[in-house]
């Protein structure tokens, strides 16, 4: 018995000898004759079964075939195999075992083999090509995360110095809410970063080895792109300032020693590979990114989560390899709760609601701390807002400069008046931010870690500095 594949792009039938007596060296080759030659080339175009009682006398038979397997043809029934589209293959029995030839009760059931045939050959296509796809994702993966190569020259640097630097290696008031981190030289936020995971008891806890940490936070540098906002510089403020509510807020009791390790490294990765647009724009330029996470929604917060995770299956990197399996779970489902928390949009369908969940009513404890881990990644992910002014106002431009209105009007789009460079009033924008947004999440934030008054403080202070600037 021999199935023929139809190959329509080079207008041949292949064959996969799988029951015969033929060599065994012979038998695994493909098989590969025109569709216009033979008794299988005349099913095919046909679409009709043959039934021949003699091979060697009928005028279609392809005696080449024989000649290439070794195979003694004698008596043969050929039929379609066919889908919705028509003929995707033909199969055929050769030498009937009890009788001299196929007879009508034959042909009956092999038209009704040939139905389910032709469905697990569908399925085995569609199969195929989705093995195709997931290879040549995982071809990609592997390209990006070449490029994404760590220097061993700067690895080597970092090794060669112990994570818990002296005081003058950090600087002075680097745990307090005061402290500025973009004036952190870039080339040093690698190490700051490291001593962050440090204090915070993170390394000694899960017994991270120290190369893999380096090597880690040195991928997840590299895998943020340079976008004026969203890049390294952006995510290691967030961290900065999760380790200051981490150190100075008393969380041991209120998170878990995993729920503050997941909100750290989270925090760190937040925003990996972001492309300096927003959710609405990669939807509505059909992007690759929509195509793959639009129908969950939070496009860009489920790419973050997504590259995050290829950088813990990058070799060497994997932080969290020394945890029980049911830890690691956890972990993964604490960071990706995390990241997706970071999607404005849905904290401001819930914003009229902020109240009652600082309150905790109706929660169970779970849900209580799922909220407290939601609003400390809110407000690390604002906390540039926490800055002196002289800062936030780069960053405020920076900002401005990292919406997508250039490429929206490209596009024939009309982008939101708040996200068009052109029209766009930067104190008038941070003053409404500010009021709006990241006061309303700061004070549920003071609510649940009475520690962080100052921050609230700043905010007013940085309102206020705003709207001196513009009266102007």
């Amino acid at each position: 018995c021999s199935l023929f594949l139809l190959d329509r792009e080079r207008d041949e039938l292949v064959a996969k000898v799988f029951d015969g007596e033929i060599p065994s060296n012979q038998a695994s080759r493909d098989l590969r004759i025109p569709t216009n030659q033979g008794i299988v080339g005349q099913v095919a175009m046909t679409g009709k079964l043959l039934n021949i009682k003699d091979a060697y006398t009928h005028p279609l038979f392809y005696r080449g075939l024989d000649v290439k397997t070794g195979f003694k043809t004698r008596n043969i029934l050929c039929f379609p195999i066919k889908d919705d589209d028509g003929v995707i293959g033909v199969a055929e029995l050769c030498n009937k075992a009890n009788g001299k030839c196929f007879t009508k009760f034959d042909e009956d059931l092999t038209r009704a083999f040939a139905i389910y045939c032709g469905i697990s050959i569908f399925h085995s296509m569609l199969y195929k090509r989705a093995a195709t796809a997931w290879h040549r994702s995982q071809v990609c993966s592997e390209l990006m995360i070449y490029h994404m190569h760590v220097s061993e020259e700067e690895l080597q640097r970092l090794t060669a110095h112990e994570i818990s630097s002296p005081d003058e290696e950090i600087p002075h008031g680097f745990d307090k809410f005061s402290f500025a981190p973009r004036t952190i030289q870039m080339e040093e936020t690698v190490r700051a970063a490291l001593y962050m995971f440090d204090d915070l008891g993170i390394i000694d806890r899960w017994k991270i080895p120290r190369d893999t940490l380096i090597r880690f936070t040195l991928m997840v540098r590299k895998g943020y792109r340079d976008p004026p906002y969203h890049n390294w510089t952006h995510a290691f403020t967030v961290a900065h300032f999760c380790y200051l509510l981490l150190k100075n807020s008393h969380m041991e009791s209120k998170l878990q020693d995993i729920e503050r390790m997941a909100l750290f490294v989270a925090c760190l990765c937040h925003d990996l590979d972001h492309r300096g647009t927003n959710n609405a724009f990669q939807v509505s330029s059909n992007s690759t990114l929509a195509a793959l996470y639009s129908s969950e929604g939070s496009v860009m917060e489920r790419h973050h989560f997504a590259q995050t995770v290829c950088i813990l299956n990058s070799s060497g990197c994997n932080i969290f390899k020394n945890l029980t399996e049911s830890e690691f779970e956890k972990v993964l489902d604490l960071i990706r709760y995390i990241i997706l928390a970071t999607d404005l949009s849905h904290h401001l369908r819930i914003l009229k609601d902020i109240n009652n969940m600082a309150k905790g009513r109706n929660k169970n404890e779970f849900e209580k701390v799922l909220d407290l881990i939601r609003y400390i990644i809110l407000a690390t992910d604002l906390s540039h807002h926490l800055r002196i002014l002289k800062d936030i106002n780069n960053m405020a431009k920076g900002r401005n400069k990292n919406v997508p209105s250039l490429f929206e009007k490209v596009m024939g789009f009309t982008p939101m008046e708040m996200m068009d460079r052109e029209r766009a009033c930067i104190p008038k924008l941070q003053i409404d931010f500010l009021e709006n947004i990241a006061l309303p999440v700061y004070k549920v934030l003071h609510e649940l870690l009475p520690e962080t008054k100052e921050v609230i403080d700043t905010v007013h202070k940085n309102m206020e500095c705003w709207q001196a600037i513009e009266e102007k």
